[in-house]
């Protein structure tokens, strides 16, 4: 394997770039695909983007979720094909071309032409392709952009075109004329799930105004309310409730007598003249009067009741016309009609209603023939202005119109009362215009009627997570309208119905080659600009003329909504491929698409096929800015995508968001420092574990032993090391765990649990076993160790790879190295299964014992010890007797060494240190209970510690005749200190289930263990603060500092082992330092634990036997002097190589004018002060 560097030198992003240079010359993608391709297929269908914008962070989090679901199934065994789509037509395409050639009206389009018009939309679809390739590829997502689809183009055109003919073949196509959502910034008609995206919070004006009734004895006016006055033109009559009770009431102060429900009364204004009051009383808004709102105490000091009768009583009264515009309706219309959909929360009990912009008005006046549907007048164009019949107004944008048409009915005395109010209106989702409703032509599936089997199919889909299924969507399922799928532009694919001018023929093309053989022309593209002119002869005959496409376009909706059969040119191509493998196994969106694209491919398949589109389904939340609001470029709100990716790497921002609430359909609030915390929490461990891995396999090579090559998992797994045992066991849980968890499609549970893992390989494994892996142990052990390591972090990079597809490639491209067969890329090895019998008996023991170390740390922190501070004794107390016998026994070394502790005592007598008592935990309780609450808190306080110990060992206990559970009631054990002994001598601390007992006292022993820690841990800073690397080696010197040096020379001479343990080598006194030795750093430190000195790190030193070296030459001082120096001259580690490959010797027979001579290890030379130094001590 190659050295690698210190995290902190590492960058995750630079690694990511050469990774992506690695995938493209390896074609890794494209190979991946071409050796998986007999596997069994998993279809993933990908809901097109527009490609008019630039990716967002919400574009980056679903395509995360796509990569990460279909990179696992293909390590699982599939076949996964992945194609990028465009969304190419409609308003946000045409928005773009608008703004660019200034074009404001419909009539602006035709002038210019459509063919024009559509190829301007045509060539600024792929815009910002090359900016989406760029980012998606950064991501880590593998996706196919070059056999990508658009649904401009013909295949996917004819295929929309087939799912169109299928529905008008089942009968579920019906043209129809209804008022609908229209966009008068786009110029069309939006369908009800598109109006419910763009809600906003706006004032709009509220008035009253006066219909006089025809020959009323009373000259009694109706009032009727309404919030869009400039449908007050189109007035043609007023609607009430037949079952509600009205009144006719006259002003005591103005006269004016007025007919409103009798439940609205007090909407009516209240008219108190001043004492000076004189002049007109026609407006109730004159300089002199006072307007307040009714109010129940006062209304009837204002008005007088003249009447009351039932709204049925009101029916076919005839009232004035407030304007003139229809006076040829006079016949039928302006008068009362009577429908149930009048209600009495708002308003006066009587509306006003103008056919063409309401749909209970449209029905109302259709259904009482106040006129046709033939004879129906759109006072307003396709632009939102008013008609030329509409002569006040004519011309006038809608909205811009209601100030002067509120002025217009002022002036003829109609206006009982105006105002404003702020109300949720829906805007136009990409012109941001207000909507309007306006009475259209369109061509409608019929939804409705496909209600029960859409519910049905819902039941059949798996979603993440389920409440949107069960909610959300099965709400908007229960409320399904008809959907209007025709839409009056030019750029988007064109219904393919014909019809004769007599409109009693009607063709629907279902393919190219039908309409080609109708027409007899060759047909090379489907938009309106080439087919347009197409005219098919009528079967009739002649004289019956010829048929023409009616001009309407598809909703873009309904063209995603046929994706899964357009994308592969269904059912023209790969009719096995599709009909094998339909529905789909999954589709991943956001949060808005329960109404948008799940709603339509769940519409089309279940209108097609009686099914649901797809099997499996992940719904992401929103994407916020940090503030909480929405992201936006205006506001600067956000950092860009591609500056986080070079600052921390597309893994980090792939696992901040996955590890988010985001993945369960809730907001995130998007912060950088999240991006940066993954890096140090995750990324860095990681590392930093794979590293101390590499160091310690080269480590071997250093030392003149053979390269490591891991151990074969199956022999690993009978290491009779208690921690290789438990790390192999936890990355077993951890492989049962991704897959059990991925299988589920719940991402979100994955990154919490590889962190724990992480953290636990690196904090509990390599921590404990870092005399094992550095071979303090012997090269055996050391070895097994290695390989468990190796074997370890290579499972977790494959579990890994679906989410941190870059940093797991480059560990698995230096982990194979030592590997013979492996895989070229770790994207073309198979997910990793449960192999060997998972122990969770020693799981949960060194999970508990985790526990047992923190509790004993809380406790020295408690009491202001430093954490490795010497303890005389420990007691643990659990009634668990394995967990006692694993924690006093294989597990005992790691605590002690850990802690620092001399003896650990286990105890299963859970009453000897500690009182038992029991507390209900009423946040569960009381809303169960309720008034009992108070009797079985009393008697659960009561328990005894018998009562205590029998309730946990059955589980359940009875109490006032309620049974408790164990999650019912809380136990709390309290320390029982053994007496005579205060909390500064013995200490405890529990979590519930398990209770530590610290003995606190010192001992002389105790101080010495405890200098020699403080000594070795100065060593190791000193060594990381020069930059030393743990495979370097050094000699480390002592130098006492105190007046008095007998003290330390005790401690050191105590404590010999425990320090030539730690640092890997004796601890030399400076006096025995060399003149020749190299000195890498030194540092003096005071005053700890009493103590003074300083520590020297020097490069290894030879140690020259000079009399030895004397003899070999008969006593020539001069010659031995040469030796001498040619050996003091020799790079350290090359002459610690020789010595190694000559089984302790080297011969010497270059120097001129020496004779030859064998140089012996520790006979005429020691490679090392402590070398010497030991073979001194050893006799």
């Amino acid at each position: 394997m190659e050295e690698v560097c210190e995290g902190k030198d590492f960058s995750f992003p630079s690694q990511e770039e050469k990774i992506i240079s690695f995938w493209s010359e390896i074609k890794a993608f494209e190979t991946q695909l071409e050796r998986t391709k007999d596997l069994p297929e998993y279809i993933f269908y990908d809901g097109p983007p527009f490609a008019t914008g630039l990716p967002h962070y919400g574009h980056i989090l679903a395509g995360t979720i796509k990569d990460i679901v279909t990179r696992y199934q293909t390590m699982t065994g599939h076949h996964v094909t992945r194609r990028f789509g465009w969304d190419c037509h409609g308003l946000p395409v045409e928005n773009e071309i608008d703004k660019k050639l200034g074009i404001k009206r419909r009539d602006e389009v035709l002038k210019l032409g459509i063919d024009k018009y559509n190829e301007e939309c045509r060539g600024i679809v792929t815009r910002y392709v090359e900016e989406w390739e760029k980012v998606v590829v950064r991501v880590g997502r593998w996706i196919d952009f070059k056999n990508d689809y658009k649904t401009m183009d013909l295949k996917f055109m004819e295929s929309v075109w087939w799912v169109f003919g299928k529905l008008f073949e089942k009968g579920l196509v019906y043209q129809g004329f209804k008022v609908m959502p229209y966009s008068t910034g786009c110029k069309t008609v939006l369908s009800n799930f598109e109006v419910q995206q763009n809600y906003k919070d706006v004032p709009d004006p509220e008035i009253m105004v006066s219909f006089p009734i025809v020959d009323d004895l009373h000259n009694a006016s109706f009032v009727a309310w309404t919030t869009t006055p400039w449908t007050l033109p189109s007035n043609l009559a007023l609607c009430v409730n037949g079952n509600f009770d009205y009144i006719k009431v006259r002003n005591k102060y103005t006269g004016k007598v007025y007919v409103v429900a009798e439940c609205r009364l007090s909407a009516l204004p209240i008219e108190k003249p001043k004492s000076t009051a004189s002049g007109s009383a026609g407006d109730s808004k004159t300089s002199n009067s006072k307007i307040k709102c009714g109010k129940a105490e006062n209304l009837m000091d204002s008005y007088e009741l003249l009447e009351k009768v039932k709204g049925n009583e009101l029916v076919n009264k005839k009232y004035e016309p407030l304007f003139n515009y229809f006076r040829e309706f006079s016949d039928t219309a302006f008068r009362v009609v009577a429908d149930d959909y009048v209600t009495d929360d708002s308003g006066t009990g009587i509306v006003h209603c103008a056919p063409a912009f309401g749909e209970e008005d449209y029905r109302v006046c259709i259904e009482n023939k106040i006129l046709s549907k033939e004879n129906l007048i759109v006072a307003v164009d396709d632009d939102g202005c008013f008609i030329g019949k509409i002569t006040d107004f004519s011309g006038r944008y809608v909205k811009d119109a209601d100030k002067d048409i509120i002025e217009a009915v002022k002036a003829k005395g109609r206006l009982v009362k105006s105002g404003s109010f702020m109300h949720s209106y829906p805007f136009c989702w990409r012109s941001d215009t207000p909507l309007i409703y306006r009475a259209v032509p369109s061509w409608f599936i019929r939804v409705e009627e496909l209600k029960e089997q859409l519910l049905e199919n819902n039941k059949q889909t798996y979603w993440v997570p389920d409440y949107v299924k069960e909610k959300r969507f099965h709400n908007w399922l229960e409320n399904a309208r008809d959907w209007a799928v025709s839409r009056s532009r030019f750029w988007g694919t064109p219904l393919p119905v014909w019809i004769s001018d007599d409109g009693e023929e009607v063709i629907v093309m279902d393919s190219i080659s039908k309409l080609e053989k109708l027409s007899g022309v060759k047909v090379f593209d489907l938009h309106r600009h080439n087919i347009d002119h197409i005219t098919i002869p009528s079967s009739r005959g002649p004289e019956f003329g010829v048929l023409r496409r009616v001009e309407d376009v598809f909703d873009c909706w309904f063209e995603s909504g046929s994706m899964p059969y357009a994308y592969i040119h269904y059912p023209f191509e790969n009719v096995e491929l599709f009909e094998k493998n339909f529905p789909g196994h999954f589709v991943a969106e956001g949060l808005d698409q329960t109404r948008g694209w799940f709603y339509t491919l769940m519409v089309l398949s279940t209108a097609l096929f009686g099914k649901p589109a797809f099997r499996n389904l992940i719904c992401n939340g929103l994407v916020l800015a940090e503030d909480g609001k929405k992201m936006s470029k205006s506001l600067k709100n956000y950092p860009s995508p591609m500056d986080v990716i070079n600052d921390y790497g597309a893994d980090a921002l792939r696992l901040y968001l996955i590890n988010s609430p985001v993945v369960r359909a809730e907001t995130l609030r998007f912060k950088k420092e999240g991006v940066f915390n993954v890096v140090k929490d995750v990324f860095l461990p990681w590392y930093n574990a794979y590293r101390f891995l590499v160091q310690n396999a080269k480590r071997l090579e250093v030392e003149g032993l053979a390269p490591f090559t891991p151990i074969d998992p199956a022999t690993l797994q009978d290491s009779s090391n208690v921690l290789d045992q438990w790390i192999n066991s936890a990355t077993q849980s951890l492989v049962h765990f991704v897959r059990q968890e991925m299988n589920a499609y719940r991402l979100y549970t994955v990154v919490p649990y590889l962190l724990k893992f992480l953290d636990n390989l690196t904090n509990i494994y390599v921590r404990f076993n870092r005399k094992r892996l550095k071979g303090r142990t012997g090269e055996e052990d050391c070895r097994t160790a290695l390989s468990t390591l190796y074997n370890v972090l290579l499972i977790s990079c494959k579990v890994m790879a679906p989410f941190t597809p870059f940093f797991s490639e480059g560990l698995y491209q230096n982990l194979r190295r030592v590997c013979t067969g492996s895989e070229e890329s770790i994207h073309y090895c198979s997910f990793p299964q449960v192999e060997g019998e998972r122990d969770e008996r020693i799981e949960q023991s060194v999970a508990r014992m985790m526990t047992i170390i923190d509790l004993a740390r809380n406790i020295c922190e408690r009491h202001n010890k430093p954490l490795k501070s010497p303890l005389r004794e420990m007691i643990v107390v659990h009634p668990d007797v394995d967990f006692l016998d694993d924690i006093a026994g294989k597990l005992k070394e790691y605590v002690l060494e850990e802690l620092n502790v001399r003896s650990l005592v286990p105890c299963n007598d859970t009453l000897k240190y500690a009182s038992l008592r029991a507390e209900p935990e009423f946040s569960v309780l009381g809303k169960r209970l309720g008034k009992s609450m108070g009797v079985v808190a009393k008697e659960v306080k009561a328990m005894s510690q018998k009562d205590i110990l029998e309730f946990e060992k059955a589980g359940e206990v009875t109490v006032a005749t309620h049974c408790l559970k164990l999650s019912d009631i809380k136990v709390v054990r309290e320390f029982k200190r053994p007496d005579g002994l205060s909390d500064k001598e013995v200490d405890a601390a529990g979590d519930g289930d398990v209770l530590v007992i610290l003995d606190l006292r010192l001992d002389e022993s105790l101080y010495e263990a405890g200098v020699a820690r403080e000594v070795v841990n100065r060593i190791q800073k000193l060594r990381k603060k020069v930059g030393l690397e743990p495979t370097d080696a050094v000699e480390v010197y002592f130098e006492s500092l105190d007046e008095d040096k007998s003290i330390s020379q005790q401690v050191l001479n105590s404590q010999e082992l425990y320090i030539r343990d730690a640092i890997g080598s004796p601890l030399l006194f400076s006096t025995s330092m060399p003149p020749h030795a190299v000195i890498l750093g030194e540092e003096s430190f005071h005053d700890i634990s009493k103590l003074s000195f300083a520590i020297y790190l020097a490069r290894p030193a030879l140690v020259l036997k000079s009399d030895a070296i004397l003899s070999l030459y008969g006593g020539n001082s001069k010659s031995a002097h040469g030796l001498e120096t040619y050996l003091l001259s020799r790079d350290h580690s090359n002459l610690k190589s020789e010595f190694q490959l000559g089984d302790g010797k080297i011969t010497v027979d270059f120097i001129e004018g020496l004779p030859s001579v064998n140089v012996v290890l520790e006979e005429h030379v020691f490679l090392t002060v402590g070398d010497s130094i030991l073979r001194a001590k050893s006799g």
